[in-house]
């Protein structure tokens, strides 16, 4: 299949290659040589303009983030299971402060391991940190697709003025005269 893709783009670059593929510009392979729009254009960008142009690769559904919706719906289909063969249905029978403690270690350990440089073991805490994240969302009753829809609000919007812009809703939400989280 490679070969059928590069012949089909002939000389057109490393950037149109990828993009045909699903795949990513790779870092440093922006500019003229990758069909770059502008003139004057350097052999290396910046990284900026690299991450603004990441296409991720595609993913086989199995290994997608479609698997946190499958696990949401495990963790709430155990919600009311025996807590003597279930992780989740113990955790959440202990009520939301141990399931918020659980949550809250989890991500002190992920925190640790990234500090640390710790590749592999960063991944293992990140997966029991969305997990018991998920966990949370259930005890709460929160939906995924609430969280999603929240994300898709947010999305374009700068995280500086996103964030700017949240006391002001605080305040106004709780009548409160402070922009400090009480």
């Amino acid at each position: 299949m490679a070969k059928s893709t590069a012949k089909k783009t002939g000389k057109k670059g490393v950037a149109k290659r990828a993009v045909k593929k699903g795949g990513a510009v790779p870092p440093g392979k922006v500019g003229k040589k990758a069909g770059a729009a502008k003139k004057g254009v350097g052999k290396k960008a910046p990284m900026l303009a690299v991450a603004a142009s990441y296409i991720p690769p595609p993913v086989p559904d199995a290994v997608s983030a479609a698997v946190l919706d499958r696990l949401w719906g495990t963790v709430l289909g155990r919600k009311d299971a025996d807590p003597a063969i279930s992780h989740s249905a113990r955790l959440l029978a202990r009520g939301t402060a141990k399931v918020a403690q659980k949550f809250g270690e989890e991500a002190v350990e992920c925190l640790i391991e990234a500090v640390a440089g710790n590749r592999g073991p960063l991944i293992a805490e990140s997966a029991d940190v969305l997990y018991h994240l998920l966990v949370l969302w259930v005890d709460a009753g929160i939906r995924p697709e609430e969280v999603w829809e929240e994300l898709h609000r947010r999305e374009g919007i700068s995280g500086i003025a996103e964030k700017a812009a949240r006391p002001k809703l605080l305040r106004l939400a709780t009548r409160l005269r402070t922009t400090k989280i009480p």
